[in-house]
């Protein structure tokens, strides 16, 4: 089933396997039924700052070894906070392989599930996001603001 999620950085298409996640696409048309799934519950809070960790079933499907791998790492960054494509790629025990991290960010089948926003280029610079760079922009400082928000007790 697919449904479509309206949200600040525009609709995201959410592709669904039963009850679970396994694709997101950016810009996705608005769809003029609801739906009830807990996703849509889960981005809109994600949008508001309710939401930090994503608890609806992901499958990430696809990709190689390494493409698989590289989304694994993505995965365990916390929320609010950022790698560089060269620390995944050393995590990985190929520290010569940050393009290739940067090619396998772009080939994340579950964007915003699977946090690739959250990769950043040599020295924190923002660079390459298959959303765009505005919409990376946009998660991050959404994220920032929430985690800064809650270190000081406001949330």
């Amino acid at each position: 089933m697919r449904l479509v999620v309206d949200a600040p950085i525009g609709p995201l298409g959410v592709e669904l396997d039963g009850d679970t996640v396994v694709g997101v696409r950016f810009g996705a048309a608005l769809p003029t039924s609801s739906h009830d799934h807990p996703v849509v519950a889960e981005l809109a809070g994600y949008f508001t700052g309710t939401v930090t960790d994503f608890t609806v079933p992901v499958d990430v499907r696809g990709g190689s070894a390494f493409e698989r791998a590289v989304w694994e790492q993505i995965a365990l960054i916390p929320y609010g906070e950022m790698r560089t494509y060269g620390a995944i790629a050393t995590a990985l025990g190929e520290p010569g392989a940050a393009r290739a991290v940067g090619t396998a960010c772009n080939r994340n089948p579950v964007p915003v599930l699977v946090p690739c926003h959250r990769v950043v280029g040599a020295g924190g610079k923002m660079v390459g996001f298959g959303g765009g760079l505005e919409r990376k922009r946009i998660l991050l400082e959404l994220e920032a603001r929430v985690s800064l928000a809650q270190s000081w007790g406001l949330s």
